[in-house]
């Protein structure tokens, strides 16, 4: 009889022992979802430079090296190999050797905890070989009767990034009214002040040519091609996913050998960097 007992009670342990591992009361899980909830992981670099790349492999393309002490938000680890998926600060996802970076934990009310990328982001220069960029707004120019006419514009922009401080850039706009169009064409190149704020001021000068076609029964425009030469800046910043908006002004001076004029446009647009 003492020997049922004892197995009896042996098996109620077991059972109780199971029940507490595998079902575990309710405030202790909602405890536990609490904590998760507060707790977000990053990955600090721990070598002198590590290269981030576009997927769990060295066989993919170096978009961004980060160096010792920068901190990333970690995002997964991918099922093969030891690659850590992380967030760039320009919102950009890439991939980390795990034994160049160290994950860690931080809680939201710990002092000076790193964040993860906001909505807008600094634009992703950095590890960019060229980009396109669309902007439209208004052209304000001579007419032929020396009067000046604000026009309807609109520019597209490709860029060769030479450094996330610096793009080669060319153009090709067209300022279009009912008395005809004026066509603008040339290069330049843009400095980026400040690449890695948020918000990142740029200048920029260039030259080119505009060849203005009035419509056949304009006064107002006349058929000529012009020497052109620019400079202006403005306001860059991306959007988590990666679409850039550019705001700038931009002041011209247009001329052959006997004249000059000056002509400014103000326009935003989009436009995207890879």
């Amino acid at each position: 009889m003492k020997s049922v007992r004892a197995k009896i009670i042996a098996a109620a342990v077991a059972v109780g022992s199971f029940s507490a591992t595998f079902f575990p009361p309710c405030s202790a899980v909602a405890a536990d979802a609490s904590v998760d909830q507060d707790v977000e992981a990053f990955a600090r670099v721990v070598v002198d430079s590590a290269d981030l790349r576009t997927g769990p492999g060295v066989s993919f393309r170096v978009i961004y090296t980060a160096h010792r002490g920068e901190t990333l938000a970690l995002d997964s680890r991918p099922g093969s190999g030891y690659w850590l998926k992380v967030t760039l600060a320009d919102g950009r996802s890439a991939y980390a050797l795990g034994d160049e970076v160290e994950p860690f934990a931080v809680h939201d009310d710990d002092k000076n905890a790193p964040s993860r990328p906001g909505f807008f982001a600094p634009p992703p220069l950095a590890g960019a070989h060229g980009g396109l960029a669309i902007v439209g707004g208004v052209f304000n120019g001579p007419t032929a009767n020396g009067s000046r006419e604000s026009m309807g514009y609109l520019e597209a922009r490709p860029s060769i990034v030479i450094d996330k401080t610096l793009s080669l850039d060319g153009f090709l706009g067209d300022a279009l009214t009912s008395n005809g169009s004026e066509i603008l064409y040339g290069g330049g190149a843009t400095v980026y002040l400040f690449p890695t704020w948020a918000l990142c001021p740029f200048v920029g000068i260039g030259g080119g040519g505009i060849s203005t076609f009035p419509n056949s029964d304009s006064f107002v425009l006349k058929r000529e091609d012009l020497f052109l030469a620019r400079a202006g800046g403005g306001l860059l910043f991306a959007l988590r996913s990666r679409i850039l908006v550019r705001l700038e002004v931009t002041n011209m001076t247009l001329f052959n050998s006997e004249t000059y004029r000056s002509a400014q446009t103000y326009a935003g647009g989009f436009g995207v960097y890879f």
